[in-house]
């Protein structure tokens, strides 16, 4: 027998170590599962400074480029894949967003975005109660002046000739006119609230004037049994409130349970000063358990109804009750 050491042989398969001998194999990437027709290796021998061998299984150039060849192959397919399914899914969303916008409309609203609108309605009045205020701040942390929304705001309006006209009442067939000195005899309220905008913002206002629930006292509204009136069947009020401006060019709707709330005020007074004509002067209202949509400006009528009334915005694509 030769004292000649043999050299293992290259092959196309994984060469058989010799006994005892550790074999090291080229660790395969998890991504990509090469062809075994497209690995084939060749052997290295290691000699160390230590008595003994290491024989390494390295790739040669050549089954190192098939290699990566397949690995570009299969990439390719998944990328003509991947553009593939992204086409199918835009044209699937543009197709279903044209089908919702052309759906006949309910309030000026396609039918599938009124029904949307419907939950969120039912979800915000489970969450509404009486009992839960909105956060009062420090009256020294107002924010600074903002000013949104001139719907309903003549510039050349007389502040001086404004009335209140109040529709519904129990004693009277005729609409009844106040002016605003009768208002600020009612019971005087100030809170300092959060005034939230439906566009994202909000500022920090001290509010004066007079609670709704106060009006309600001194004026009556028919009831719907025709019993007196009385807070502690509030089952009995109209369900609804209809406010507008002078010009009737802004006009809200409301639900009795949010009128009803110790924090819904007819304010006179902003930050410790008379309304100004961009905030609502002489008198609007201020409902904190609302996005500012229903907070309108200078109010000129308001109607007890025992139907749903029109609402501005609700009429162009938001929630008709936009509770907070």
């Amino acid at each position: 027998m030769s004292d000649e050491k043999k050299r293992p042989v290259a092959s196309n398969g994984p060469a058989t170590p010799a006994d005892n001998v550790p074999v090291a194999a080229e660790p395969v990437p998890a991504t990509v599962e090469a062809p075994a027709e497209a690995v084939t290796v060749a052997t290295a021998q290691v000699t160390e400074a230590d008595p003994g061998t290491k024989d390494l299984l390295v790739p040669d150039d050549r089954a190192l480029e098939v290699w990566n060849k397949e690995v570009r192959r299969r990439m390719r397919q998944k990328s003509r894949r991947s553009f593939l399914g992204l086409g199918v899914g835009l044209l699937v969303g543009v197709s279903a967003f044209d089908w919702l916008t052309t759906r006949r409309e309910i309030d000026g609203v396609a039918w599938p975005f009124r029904k949307t609108l419907e939950v969120n309605e039912q979800l915000a009045r489970d969450y509404f109660s009486a009992g839960r205020s909105a956060p009062a701040f420090n009256p020294d942390n107002v924010s600074a002046d903002r000013v949104n929304g001139d719907v309903g705001l003549d510039d050349d309006f007389n502040v001086a000739e404004w009335r209140l006209e109040i529709q519904g009442l129990a004693s009277e067939d005729e609409p009844l006119t106040l002016d605003l000195d009768a208002i600020k005899k009612l019971p005087r309220a100030e809170m300092t609230t959060e005034f939230k905008c439906i566009e994202g913002w909000s500022v920090i206002v001290q509010w004066a004037g007079a609670r709704f629930v106060d009006l309600m006292k001194a004026y009556p509204p028919q009831t719907r049994s025709g019993n007196d009136f009385s807070l502690d069947h509030p089952e009995d009020l109209p369900p609804y409130v209809s406010m507008v401006t002078p010009d009737g060019d802004y006009y809200v709707g409301l639900d009795m349970d949010s009128m009803l709330h110790p924090q819904t005020l007819l304010c006179y007074e902003r930050n410790a000063a008379p309304l100004t004509q961009e905030h609502g002067a002489p008198l609007r209202l201020v409902i904190p358990v609302k996005y500012g949509v229903k907070n309108i400006k200078r109010i000129g009528a308001i109607r007890y109804s025992t139907l749903r009334p029109a609402d501005y915005w609700a009429e162009r694509g938001y929630d008709w009750y936009v509770g907070l």
